[in-house]
């Protein structure tokens, strides 16, 4: 149970940061997209995770204990982490004076999509070292079970 829980506990967090270096590379790939089929210049977009408990919290748990009994017993999900939304960055767009632009306004301003390329490196790089921790994680998993099997 622990073993199977454990795998399914790191994938999530592989899959949620996978889709958080998509969404990035999104935004990175169109920072000069200033017109878009529902209008106006791109708008930068946001992962949100959310915490899959599935389990008693250490209280709870230590409760359970307490009493004699199994602390998680009962509970199907394994926990991690799920991406329950993604949403578009609020913050205003960037105006630039190109009165040459297709997408310039009368006054010759052209609104370019809310996209910071030191924000969107930020982000890549927490979800680099996120997803890298995941691996880690993983191997050190599967190292235990290699010796759980050499023992018997």
């Amino acid at each position: 149970m622990g073993f199977l829980s454990s795998m399914n506990i790191v994938a999530s967090g592989l899959t949620a940061q996978q889709l958080r270096l998509d969404i990035v590379s999104e935004n990175v790939t169109n920072s000069n997209t200033t017109r878009t089929e529902a209008g106006g210049p791109y708008r930068r977009k946001m992962v949100v995770f959310q915490s899959v408990s599935g389990r008693d919290g250490f209280r709870a748990a230590m409760a359970r204990a307490a009493d004699g009994l199994a602390p998680n017993k009962g509970y199907e999900t394994a926990g991690g982490v799920s991406v329950t939304e993604i949403v578009e960055d609020p913050t205003d767009f960037r105006l630039v004076y190109d009165p040459n632009h297709p997408d310039a306004n009368e006054a010759g301003y052209v609104e370019l999509p809310n996209v910071d390329m030191v924000t969107e490196i930020a982000d890549a790089m927490a979800a680099t070292q996120a997803y890298s921790a995941n691996v880690t994680c993983l191997n050190a998993l599967k190292a235990v079970v290699a010796k759980g099997l050499e023992i018997k």
